[in-house]
Parts: C-alpha cells; structure tokens; sequence
C-alpha cells in the first residue's frame, strides 16, 4: 500500500472513530432520557441529543467525507484496502449518498421533533389519548416523506424505508412473502382452535412480586450469555437494548405484577439483542461497524433466545425447579408440561410484544400495510385507530376497545421508525433457517440446553454471526451460514412441528 494511501486510511478510519463517539454519547443521552431523566429536563435534553445528531449527520455528509469516499473507492486504491476498511467505506458511501442532499437544519428539526414525540406517545398511551399524539404523528409521517423525496425510490416509496434496516428488502419480496406466511399462520391457528387440547393458562394470573421477577430475570440472563460487566437491566415503557460498544450494552425490561410472563420473556429478547452487540468482534470496537448487520438479523438473535431457545421445553426443564424456588406457591401444583404448553399457548391477543410465536407475525402484518399505505398516502395519520382495529378484526380475529391496546401501543412510529416492523418477521424468517443450520451443526444442541449448557450454543451464534457486525451484509451473513437466501419454508416448519406437538394435532 502507498503512502499517500495508508495516510488517507488513517485519516479516514480516524474521522469515522470520532462519528462513533458521537454516536456512543447521543446514545447514552437516549438511553437515559428513556430510562429515568427527570420530567422536567426531558425538553432540553431531545434539544441536545438533536443538536449532536446533526453534528453527527453533518460528518457523515460533508465535503471532507465525499473526498475520503472517491479517494478510496478508485479502483486500484479499494482493492489495497484491509476488510474492515473496505466495509468502512462501503457503509459511510452508501449512508452519503442517500442523505448528503438532505439540509442539516432540516434533519435537527426532525430528531428534535422525534425526541420530543417520544414522551408525548408515553403521556398519550398512559392517557389513552390518541388525540395527543396525532399531531406529532403527522409531523413525523410528513418530514419521512420529504426525506424520500429528497433520497429517491425505486417502484414504492416504501423500499427507501425498508433499505435502511434490511437492505435488499422491497415490498416486491414482502408482499408474496407474507402472504405466504400469513395463509399458512391461519390455517394452523385454525386447526388449534378447532382440534388442539385445551391449554391452561390460570396459574399465570397470580401475584408476582417484581423483586423476585428482577432477581429470577437476571439469573436466566447470566446463565444464557449475557455478560452483566457489559451491561446492565434496567426499566422502561417499552423494553429495548441500547448498545454502546461489546462493553456496555444495556438492556431494559417491564415488569407486570400480576403476569411474570410479559418481563421474562421480554428480558430473554432483550438479552439476545446484547449477546450479540457484546460479541461482535474487538476488530471493530470503536467502528461504525460496531452493531447487527440489520434489524432482521439483530431480531433474529433476539427472537431465536426469545422463542426457539427460550420457549423451548427444554429450557424449562432446566430452569423450571428455580422458578418453583422463586415463586413456590405460584407453581406448587404447575407440572413442566403443564407450565411447557402455558408459555407456548396460542391466542389471537391485542398487544404485539405479549404475543404467541404463531400469531406475532400477524400484528407485524397490520403494521407492515397501515406503514405502507401511510407513507402511500392512501392512508391519513387521523384515520389511524380505525385503519388499526379493522386490519386487526381481518388478520386475528380481535378489535381494540383502546387506543392504548391498539394504535398507541408501539413506540416505534413516535421515533420515526417506518420500515422497521417488517424486520421482526424477518427476524423470525431468518432465526429458523439459522436454527435448521444449528441444528445440522450440533444435532445434540437442545439436549445441552436441557443441562442448562448454553455456551456451546452461544460459541456458534458468536462465531457464524455475531462477531461480523456489519463487516458482511444480511445477505452474505444468510448465504454463509445456511448456503440460501431467505426462505420462510424453515419458519412454517418448525411452527407446525412445534404446535403440533404442544396441542396433540
């Protein structure tokens, strides 16, 4: 490598190490804002964290950034690049070109409004007061639309918004894609309805101290991977995980008194997300590469501890004589298979994160048409909460009596996060066709789950995926692991192979 070019390199990766200290402290101010920040800071502080992610927008699009981007990219110059460089370069290119046309004052505007409309959607849910919300809503969908304008679309304005959390994904993938999956979702939820033995949920609806959940959730976390000296449990409205760098990614949960479910398995999601932030690899730490490839692989991770791991009757098998020490009254007549086919029941519900495996591709479904016809425009933010309780009587069979249990529920919209939805579904699209290869891999690996020897499992997650970050595309991470593209086949197979053994089909 010339000299000109290794001081070109250096510069470079020095310029985009600075964009990640900005982009750790932005960070820490969110987490913080959503965590506990007092009330009346929570104004100043979405001013502050706008004014930081404009400086750091206005790096990612600057003169300085172009020129770094056209000398590395010269044929003859890439090709010296080492791999971590070259994906460097790939990323700020692709991030540049889309959003170099956009006015930085504009863009402060917009994480000013979104900073603000966070905590006007907890105030609007809590109130049930949609009414509240809807004009921040507006603002929102509204500047989301002049940014496609300004970045471009190919055939639906709605690929712009899926490319930035699964690249390569279009509405031209996810319409036959879902179909699919939704017709083949339906008729084994019929099929339960109609034939599967009665499932009983009772010993659920107890009281649960949130003391004893806290303790109970931080050892499942410690015992499946997550490194509490790179992280830490905290509590919100709505569980997220929040990763710095692999040495502090945190996590946050809620807690229900009177239904432990809702913080375990939402603590279990959590904690797939910050295994894999905790083991991307060192040679990315302090790198914009330093985070998942994509929302779709990141839910993969989250929703394969989530679901395929921690639903799974061997987890509980393992974990079930602490749960009865935690909580001997609750479950003193509670067999495992009893408490086996609880945790698996399978009920068309209202709130998406409180979800069965079967039906949660369903609620992805109604947010994946009301986003795309909203950013269409065939559809108005005022006509939400109608839109939302038709779309959920057609696909699962329930209607809304709030807001707060229908169009309110998600905080995603309130931060801008249009596209981001599909990636859940294609998380769990993905996590199958990783958990097909796993099992290739390792044919014993649910028995070791069983004996409560979760760090083989963990090695292998770490090793195929985790620690690449987004060195590879989603693609390359999927081709490579499992030898395909995405294919949902792997996720209606083990769906059906599951539900019909936990209600004897």
């Amino acid at each position: 490598m010339a000299k000109d070019l290794q001081t070109v390199v250096q510069q470079f990766r020095s310029y985009t190490r600075r964009m990640k200290d900005y982009s750790e402290a932005i960070a820490v101010l969110g987490w913080d804002l959503r965590t506990g920040a007092p009330k009346k800071g929570q104004g100043q502080r979405s001013e502050v964290i706008g004014s930081l992610s404009t400086e750091l927008f206005k790096m990612g699009v600057s003169a300085e950034m172009k020129e770094f981007i056209d000398s590395l990219s010269e044929t003859g110059a890439y090709e010296q690049l080492d791999e971590v460089t070259r994906a460097l370069v790939r990323e700020c290119k692709k991030e540049y070109e889309r959003s170099h046309s956009i006015p930085s004052d504009l863009y402060q505007e917009y994480v000013v409004l979104t900073s603000k409309s966070e905590t006007a959607w907890e105030e609007a849910r809590h109130n049930n007061d949609f009414a509240n919300f809807q004009t921040y809503l507006e603002k929102i969908v509204d500047y989301t639309k002049r940014f496609i304008e300004i970045w471009g679309y190919q055939e639906h304005p709605y690929n712009t918004l899926l490319d930035q959390y699964e690249p390569g994904i279009t509405v031209a993938i996810l319409d036959p894609l879902f179909a699919d999956l939704r017709a083949q979702s339906v008729a084994l939820l019929q099929a339960i309805q109609e034939r599967g033995r009665k499932t009983d949920t009772s010993f659920f609806g107890q009281r649960f101290p949130i003391d004893d959940q806290r303790r109970f959730s931080e050892h499942v976390l410690k015992k499946i991977g997550y490194d509490f000296e790179a992280g830490r449990l905290d509590v919100s409205a709505h569980p997220f995980a929040t990763g710095l760098n692999p040495g502090d990614v945190r996590i946050t949960t809620r807690f229900q008194e009177d239904d432990f479910r809702f913080a375990i398995f939402s603590t279990i999601h959590e904690g797939g997300h910050a295994i894999y932030e905790q083991n991307i690899g060192k040679e990315l730490v302090g790198t914009i590469l330093s985070e998942g490839a994509s929302m779709g692989i990141h839910e993969s991770q989250s929703r394969f501890m989530e679901n395929m791991i921690g639903r799974s009757f061997g987890f509980w098998t393992y974990f079930y004589d602490d749960l009865r020490n935690m909580f001997p009254a609750q479950f003193a007549d509670v067999s495992i298979d009893q408490f086996y086919r609880a945790v698996n029941q399978v009920e068309p519900s209202l709130i998406r994160t409180e979800a069965d495996e079967l039906t949660y591709n369903l609620h992805i479904m109604v947010r994946y048409e009301l986003e795309k016809a909203l950013i269409g425009g065939d559809l108005q933010v005022a006509d939400l909460p109608g839109a939302w309780n038709d779309k959920m009587k057609e696909y699962l069979g329930v209607v809304p009596q709030t807001d707060s249990d229908g169009v309110l529920q998600d905080v995603h919209w309130s931060f801008g996060a249009f596209g981001y939805f599909p990636s859940y579904s294609l998380g769990n699209i993905y996590a199958a066709q990783f958990e097909a290869a796993l099992r290739r891999d390792m044919p014993d690996y649910k028995e070791a789950i069983q004996r409560g020897e979760f760090s083989a499992v963990k090695s292998w997650l770490n090793d195929k995926i985790h620690k690449y970050g987004r060195l590879l595309e989603p693609k390359d991470i999927l081709a490579s692991v499992t030898g395909e593209s995405i294919d949902a086949r792997y996720l209606v197979n083990y769906l059906q192979s599951k539900y019909t053994e936990v209600y004897d089909l």
